[in-house]
């Protein structure tokens, strides 16, 4: 559908007046239940060059290649024809009964088919601090591509691009052309339920499928099929389960054990694939591995320098002591080589640009939650975080990274208290949604979130611009 302005010629200031009332209530959490929105409104969206939007669709080709080669890697470290450290690392924390399931072989070549990586602008180009299988935001972006586009404003990717790549990602993993699906939302989850709504009722409305959202206790199993009970009585047999739950809390979501029994057998298709080892954010320290270099250019191709670069220096912070001779590749402290971790809290604050982070398989491995800037924390702190992460390594492996520092831009928002546009001094996240099938990978649209410039962790927050992305002349 084109972008046709229902409100032409409007000012700036009306321009934001009008997004506050045409982006849906009820797709974020709002804390102050006196606001609409839960962020501050842009008048236009962020704007990105045409070289950025190349590099961008580029990165969703290069990331559906890097899940492909670590899933082969991994199963390859299982069989015992790669380092055993791979799946070592990759299954550390997670019980028995995940680990058997990551190895199935109805999911052995699965990978997942929407990939959002947390996309950081800096003065040197773009670096992806996360990596998302299952994200938020796909309802929400997609909500506000059409309220931009009623003002005759399309978004990249489209005004339809989320709910219609999305289907187009859905008929690939069925092999139907018009697949019933279930987007499965667990009550831990139920913060993104209204926006998966919204995805769904728009590929409804859009006649591009049949996708519902359901709890776990709607699903009905047989012998034969699952069924979904609609809000009306009626059951539709279905096609595809959308997984919108996390693996570490899989025990607590009821009927799970049916629908991975159902998927195992064949009786419906499941994405993401029940892969915990694909949600670690250690995938990132393994890339990197000096000794896994060979391995990863045979699986990778053309992507794996492109991909290493995009990806900051990870190590995985495993306790287990170095031989006197060795040190930690690519890690110094004042200049000497990493032996011990212990090194690291001898360094002042400018010294200590570091990320500690949960690898994955926890409550705290997403939503920012678990992560700790070093050079924002006193001495004190620096060493109970270190002494933490070290200590959690056979329940949740933790991850050093390397922290990177977003470019500072001037950005416009809506100043309500003002009734009028300001500005301040941010650093941007950009969140493109890629979806992936055995034809390739589209960008259905592309999230930017821009944080005053004294935040150092940029997130979805009051202070904060949220808004989908347009490519223009003269954009970042």
């Amino acid at each position: 559908m084109a972008c046709t302005a229902i409100r032409p010629d409007l000012t700036a200031r009306e321009q934001a007046h009008f997004l506050y009332d045409a982006i849906p209530t009820g797709l974020f959490r709002v804390e102050d239940e006196r606001e609409r929105i839960a962020w501050r409104i842009s008048p236009e969206p962020f704007a990105l060059s045409p070289a950025s939007l190349s590099r961008i669709e580029q990165i969703g080709t290069d990331l559906h290649a890097f899940y492909r080669a670590l899933n082969a890697l991994y199963l390859r470290s299982a069989r015992g024809t790669a380092p055993a450290f791979i799946a070592e690392y990759l299954d550390k924390g997670k019980p028995d009964h995940i680990v058997r399931l990551a190895r199935q072989n109805r999911f052995k070549q699965e990978v997942p088919g929407v990939i959002r990586p947390d996309l950081l602008l800096t003065e040197s180009g773009l670096v992806a601090t996360e990596l998302d299988s299952i994200p938020g935001g796909l309802g929400f972006v997609g909500a506000m591509a059409e309220a931009y586009c009623k003002l005759g404003i399309e978004s990249i990717g489209g005004v339809d691009g989320m709910p219609a790549s999305f289907a187009w990602m859905l008929r690939s993993v069925s092999g139907i052309a018009d697949p019933t699906t279930a987007i499965v939302v667990s009550d831990e989850s139920g913060d993104y339920r209204a926006e998966m709504g919204w995805l769904a009722d728009a590929i409804r409305r859009l006649g591009l499928g049949k996708a519902y959202v359901c709890t776990p206790q709607d699903i009905v199993f047989t012998e034969d099929a699952l069924f979904l009970r609609l809000e009306d009585g009626r059951e539709e047999k279905l096609d595809v389960l959308y997984r919108n739950f996390e693996l570490f809390d899989l025990l607590n979501v009821p009927k799970q054990e049916l629908m991975l029994y159902a998927a195992r057998h064949g009786r419906v298709r499941l994405t993401p694939p029940p892969k915990a080892h694909l949600e670690e954010k250690l995938s990132f320290a393994l890339l990197h591995h000096p000794a896994l270099a060979q391995l990863w250019r045979s699986e990778i191709g053309d992507a794996y320098e492109r991909v290493r670069a995009l990806m900051p220096r990870t190590w995985v912070l495993d306790p287990r002591p170095l031989p006197p001779q060795a040190s930690i590749d690519d890690l110094t402290a004042s200049g000497v080589p990493v032996n011990s971790w212990r090194q690291l809290l001898e360094l002042g604050k400018s010294e200590r640009n570091f990320v500690t982070k949960p690898s994955g398989f926890s409550e705290l491995a997403w939503g920012s939650r678990g992560v700790k800037i070093a050079n924002d924390l006193t001495k004190d702190e620096w060493t109970a975080a270190l002494d933490e992460a070290l200590a959690s390594f056979e329940r949740t492996p933790y991850v050093l990274q390397r922290f990177h520092k977003g470019k500072r831009l001037r950005q416009p928002y809506f100043d309500r208290a003002k009734d009028d546009i300001s500005h301040f001094e941010g650093r941007v996240r950009l969140c493109p949604y890629y979806f992936a099938s055995g034809d390739g990978v589209r960008l259905g649209g592309i999230l930017a979130t821009v944080a005053p410039a004294d935040k150092h962790l940029i997130h979805g927050m009051k202070d904060a611009v949220m808004s989908p992305c347009v490519v223009k002349e003269g954009g970042y």
